[in-house]
């Protein structure tokens, strides 16, 4: 499980650029841009959309829609990176909670770490997930359980 993991984080390194000197691909692009991105055919790309509109934080929140249907993408890394840019919105993603609460039943322990830390810095307003984080402090992945509890700490007490 961890191999399949780092396999992806390696190919995710090998399709940026190799040079310091070029931009990557997400770099200096506009939330529609990147929307774009997410939305285009190749894996990469979209992978790369969900993690350029990540580091914009709440400025991303038009795009909550696209990081929505993109927590069903078929590629783990992408499912990742769009529940990464959720939880960078903060409280502004809270019409996202049912779908991060979906994809803490994710196949890949990455995305289900990932949604769990997502809801935790949405804050109160993820207050509907305490039921299904709590289940997840006893998942299989160590990561995972810990996120929870994490998660758990950021919402409070229900």
């Amino acid at each position: 499980m961890y191999l399949r993991s780092l396999l992806r984080l390696a190919l995710l390194f090998a399709v940026l650029p190799a040079g310091c000197r070029q931009r990557l691909p997400y770099e200096g692009k506009s939330v529609d841009q990147l929307v774009s991105m997410l939305k285009g055919s190749n894996p990469a790309t979209r992978s790369q959309g969900a993690y350029g509109l990540s580091l914009l934080g709440p400025k991303a929140k038009p795009a909550v829609a696209a990081l929505v249907a993109a927590l069903q993408d078929s590629q783990p890394l992408t499912r990742q990176n769009a529940a990464l840019a959720l939880g960078s919105m903060g409280s502004d993603a809270a019409e996202a909670v049912p779908a991060l609460i979906a994809a803490l039943d994710d196949s890949e322990w990455t995305v289900r770490r990932q949604a769990a830390l997502a809801l935790g810095h949405i804050g109160a307003a993820a207050r509907e997930a305490i039921s299904p984080l709590m289940r997840l402090t006893r998942d299989r992945d160590t990561l995972v359980r810990k996120a929870a509890a994490e998660a758990l700490h950021q919402i409070g007490p229900g």
